[in-house]
C-alpha cells in the first residue's frame, strides 16, 4: 500500500511575516512644525533691517540700496527664506486647525494659499529690478521704465492684489481659525491674526516688519500644535510602501 503524500509530507511552511510599514508621519509633522514660523520671522528681520520703505519709489530704493549694497545683498537671503517658506508654513497652520475648525480653516487656506501662489509664481522672487540694477550696475532710467512696466502690467497686478489679499484676510482668517480649533495657545492665532490684518496698513518698514515678527509667533501655533499631536492625530498611517 502507497503511503498518502498528503500526510506524509508534513505541515506546510509558516509563511514570512510582511515587512514592518515605514512611518514618515514623525518626519512630515516635525519639518513642518520647525518650517511654519521661520518665514514670516525672516521677512519680520527682513522689514525691520531695510533700509527704505516698501512704498518709496524705484530711484529712491535704488539709491538707498547702493548705499547699503552689504546689508541688501544679506537681506536678500531672508527674503529668499520667505519665497520659499511662506506656502509650506501656511499648510502647517491649516493642518493644524483643520479638524477643530474645518469650514473656517479651508476657507482661510484658500483665500491665503490663493494669494501666496500667484505671488509668489507671478511677482518675480527676490531678484527686483531696483536690486538688479545695483547689483549690475545698470542703467537707471532704463531700469526704472522697466519697474514702471511691471507694475502696470495687468497679471502682475491681478497677483500682487491676490497676494495682499491673502495676507490680510487669508492670515486674519487662518489666525481665528488658529484661535477657533484650541490645538494652540489662544494668543498665538491672534497673533497670527493681528500681525497678517495690518501689514499694510502701518506706517514704515520698522513697524511693518516687527508686525511680521508677531505674525511668526503665531505660525509658532502651529508648531506647538504639531508637537503635541501623535502621529495618529497628524494623519493616517501608511497602507503601503
Amino acid at each position: 500500500m502507497k503511503p498518502d503524500i498528503r500526510t506524509a509530507a508534513g505541515p506546510a511552511p509558516t509563511p514570512a511575516p510582511p515587512r514592518p510599514l515605514r512611518d514618515t508621519r514623525g518626519f512630515w509633522r516635525f519639518l513642518l512644525a520647525i518650517i511654519a514660523p521661520l518665514p514670516m520671522l525672516a521677512k519680520g528681520i527682513f522689514y525691520v533691517l531695510s533700509p527704505v520703505n516698501g512704498g518709496e519709489g524705484f530711484r529712491e530704493t535704488v539709491a538707498a540700496f547702493a548705499a547699503h549694497r552689504q546689508l541688501v545683498e544679506t537681506l536678500t537671503w531672508l527674503d529668499a527664506v520667505f519665497v520659499v517658506g511662506i506656502i509650506p508654513a501656511t499648510i502647517a497652520v491649516a493642518w493644524a486647525a483643520r479638524r477643530g475648525a474645518p469650514r473656517l480653516t479651508t476657507v482661510a487656506a484658500v483665500i491665503a494659499l490663493l494669494g501666496f501662489f500667484a505671488g509668489i509664481a507671478l511677482l518675480g522672487g527676490v531678484e527686483t529690478p531696483a536690486l538688479i540694477t545695483v547689483e549690475h550696475g545698470l542703467d537707471i532710467e532704463t531700469m526704472a521704465k522697466v519697474d514702471d512696466a511691471l507694475l502696470n502690467e495687468p497679471l502682475l497686478m491681478v497677483a500682487s492684489l491676490l497676494f495682499i489679499v491673502g495676507i490680510v484676510f487669508g492670515l486674519l482668517l487662518l489666525g481665528l481659525a488658529l484661535w477657533r480649533s484650541r490645538v494652540a495657545p489662544a494668543w498665538t492665532g491672534i497673533a497670527l491674526a493681528v500681525g497678517g490684518f495690518t501689514h499694510p496698513f502701518v506706517p514704515g518698514h520698522v513697524a511693518q516688519g516687527i508686525g511680521l515678527v508677531i505674525a511668526a509667533a503665531g505660525f509658532a501655533g502651529a508648531s506647538v500644535a504639531l508637537l503635541r499631536m501623535s502621529n495618529d492625530e497628524f494623519d493616517l498611517a501608511a497602507t503601503r510602501s
